[in-house]
């Protein structure tokens, strides 16, 4: 039998522990290396998982996709902390709310209208709950550093070596291939690099002359210490995007991506969580434990860039914003590109290519 492929996943949040987890199921020898376990704008993630808002129809498939291998994933794993909480919208003026059902509805994304009584059943501890809103039952969230913890320790009791604490300091070639890392700890060689490093992708792809064209925005997320339970679902408010976690914390952001934190980050946080307190029923009692900022990895044109680069094989990108809601079928797809060598058609309008 041929040895198995040596593959280095540069990453270990959602992202790059899903790769890992996968890749070790196609049987690779698989070594993950990163800073901090639990990645760094993991951490900071609202964890939304949705194929709402905004997509072509072509990247809505695949971020609907991605929802089902989320269940799927779930199933190989069930202490993954996953919830199918439903998620209830009204973010947008009611025409462009009847536009966005209309459209994704029609697509097959199970959307619902829905009025003010329904809206105050379905999470009663609204203050205020509105006239009319959407509703997806499908729609979800889980909690991305446990999930990602998960995944590696699975990873790693499959085979997989764990190297946390370690700092890439670029990427090695030889000729046009990329044939391993630099690190703190000296030179790792392999078959496959995977770069899955976030905010952090664009200066390691730069160290082999390729060039990633990455935006990464701050988003900052209050959190408040846990409570009762107060929320069922996602409540995407204006200018208000809400829900609780399996902890028992109410996490919120001006949007899912989190709020701008300006010069006074401490100033927009106390804004924010008394907007929260006014949004709940019993909000007054909740305190404000901490806030995060996070930087999120967001290609140039918004789309996700996944796959091989043809200036430097042995180098595989995977770089997206909507990190929490794709990270399954990211995995998947990008094992089965790596082991197999066969492109996916699914994930063709995110090559790298696409920006020469």
């Amino acid at each position: 039998m041929p040895s198995p492929q040596k593959i280095i996943v540069i990453g270990a949040g959602i992202i790059g522990a899903s790769i890992a987890w996968h890749l070790q199921r196609k049987g690779a020898s698989v070594t993950v290396v990163a800073q901090r376990t639990g990645g760094v704008a993991t951490p900071n993630s609202f964890a939304w998982i949705n194929a709402s808002w905004g997509n072509p129809e072509f990247y809505f498939r695949v971020r609907h996709r991605s929802m089902a291998e989320w269940s799927r994933l779930k199933k190989d794993l069930p202490d993954l902390p996953l919830s199918w909480c439903g998620g209830l919208s009204w973010d947008l003026p009611e025409a462009e709310l009847d536009a966005y059902a209309a459209q994704h509805h029609g697509w097959g994304y199970g959307i619902q209208p829905v009025n003010r009584a329904t809206s105050a059943m379905i999470e009663p501890a609204l203050a205020n709950p509105p006239d009319y809103a959407l509703h997806v039952a499908e729609e979800g969230a889980v909690e991305p550093v446990a999930a990602s913890k998960l995944l590696l320790e699975n990873a790693r009791h499959q085979g997989a070596i764990l190297s946390p604490g370690v700092e890439v300091k670029g990427l090695l070639r030889e000729g046009e291939r990329i044939v391993g890392i630099q690190t703190s700890e000296g030179a790792m060689r392999a078959d496959h690099v995977v770069l899955a490093a976030g905010a952090g992708t664009a200066a390691l792809a730069a160290s082999a002359d390729v060039s990633v064209l990455l935006e990464t925005p701050p988003g900052l997320i209050v959190h408040s210490r846990p409570v009762r339970k107060m929320l069922n679902g996602l409540v995407m408010a204006p200018e208000l995007h809400l829900r609780q976690t399996m902890e028992g914390r109410i996490i919120a952001g001006s949007d899912f991506g989190g709020t701008d934190p300006g010069n006074d980050p401490q100033a927009v946080a106390d804004d924010l969580f008394a907007k929260v307190k006014a949004t709940l029923k019993g909000g007054e009692a909740l305190e404000l434990d901490f806030h995060t900022v996070g930087y999120r990895p967001t290609p140039k044109d918004g789309l996700p860039i996944l796959g091989g680069v043809d200036a430097a094989p042995g180098l595989y990108l995977a770089v997206l914003h909507s990190g929490v809601t794709l990270a399954p079928l990211v995995g998947l797809l990008a094992a089965q590109e790596i082991t197999e060598g066969d492109e996916d058609r699914d994930l063709g309008a995110f090559r790298l290519s696409r920006f020469a």
